[in-house]
């Protein structure tokens, strides 16, 4: 399978994908760090993929993703953003709401 097929099939099988460096309990910069945070306070089951683990998914992504850094997080298909996005939809309580919605579909 192709490089971008694979991460094509990522997004559209899990409804909360987090791209990150790292994992959820051991993230391996402060922006995974504190994306992760915000995203395991809201208290739905996510996926993620580790970058670090995966050269050509990272190298591949941002050019898909239009968006040049990590971490990413993706909802129902839809790139949500990275750290600072999330940061700030956790703190006004939209990335509770958007993370609840896409999980009782």
């Amino acid at each position: 399978m192709d490089i971008l097929d694979t991460i094509k099939d990522q997004i559209s099988t899990n409804n909360i994908l987090l791209y990150m460096k790292g994992s959820p309990t051991a993230p391996q910069c402060g922006f995974s760090a504190r994306t992760v945070q915000n995203v395991m306070a809201c208290g739905q089951r996510f996926a993620y993929v580790d970058i670090l683990s995966h050269p050509e998914i990272r190298q591949t992504l941002p050019g898909f993703a239009n968006w040049p850094t990590f971490p990413q997080l993706w909802v129902n298909g839809e790139l949500v953003g990275g750290c600072d996005i999330v940061a700030e939809m956790a703190e006004t309580g939209e990335l509770k709401t958007l993370l609840d919605a896409a999980t009782a579909e």
